[in-house]
């Protein structure tokens, strides 16, 4: 398939322009992928946050003290297990997204925003909440969780793996997919889907602007939809 830009930073740049969320998501109906919305609690903490990226999966775990004594794992005896390594390995354009943990503290926040952005990551989506809102906000880095929430994850949770594939929801999220997120909902796009989605998608988006303007000019929405197969 021919697609419509050279890499995946011209890709983000054409979606950013003309695309938004909902417009991907129709058409990953339309090839069959029927479930690959995150829950509807995962929202921006700005509604004008956009995150678009690969994704770097993190996985998760809930812990009952900040430095295991008597364990047979190492990972138990490292605050946070190894969330500074997977922090750490953040690639340029990647979206870090972890899951796994109970929702009784924050998965991310300021200082964990602060080294993203010197990484060139695009943003963060967790499946739980996230703290430091004010800073976040003032970094202007696309995060996405179930709100404010200032309950730290030290005596409570570790990152035990990384760019693993992980699940929201039922959703398989693997590295290298596609994440894609507005105001509207965070949207998973399979990597081996990813150009027959964006293709399709930007091919709808920029035939709705003839059927926007088809509207405007007096155009019935039961003409439109039987001229263009758009709505």
């Amino acid at each position: 398939m021919t697609t419509l830009w050279k890499n995946d930073k011209e890709l983000y740049e054409i979606a950013k322009k003309e695309l938004f969320v909902a417009l991907v998501g129709d058409i990953l109906d339309k090839m069959g992928y029927l479930h690959q919305f995150l829950p509807p609690n995962i929202k921006p903490l700005n509604d004008d946050f956009v995150v678009i990226g690969r994704a770097m999966p993190v996985l998760e775990a809930d812990v009952f003290e900040e430095v295991g004594e008597n364990t047979n794992n190492p990972i138990m005896q490292k605050p946070f297990g190894i969330m500074f390594e997977a922090l750490d390995s953040l690639k340029e354009g990647e979206v870090y997204i972890c899951s796994g943990s109970s929702p009784n503290y924050a998965l991310w926040g300021g200082l964990m925003s602060t080294r993203a952005i010197k990484l060139g990551a695009a943003g963060a989506v967790v499946n739980g909440w996230s703290r430091d809102t004010k800073e976040i906000l003032n970094l202007d880095y696309p995060t996405f969780s179930f709100g404010g929430y200032a309950q730290d994850q030290g005596p409570r949770g570790k990152v035990i793996d990384y760019r693993i594939p992980i699940e929201i929801d039922g959703i398989r999220i693997s590295p290298g997919d596609i994440v894609y997120g507005d105001v509207d909902g965070v949207l998973i796009v399979p990597k081996a889907a990813v150009n027959e989605a964006f293709t399709g998608a930007i091919e709808k988006a920029r035939g709705e602007q003839l059927v926007k303007k088809a509207l405007q000019a007096g155009m019935s929405t039961v003409e439109a939809f039987d001229k263009f197969g758009i709505m």
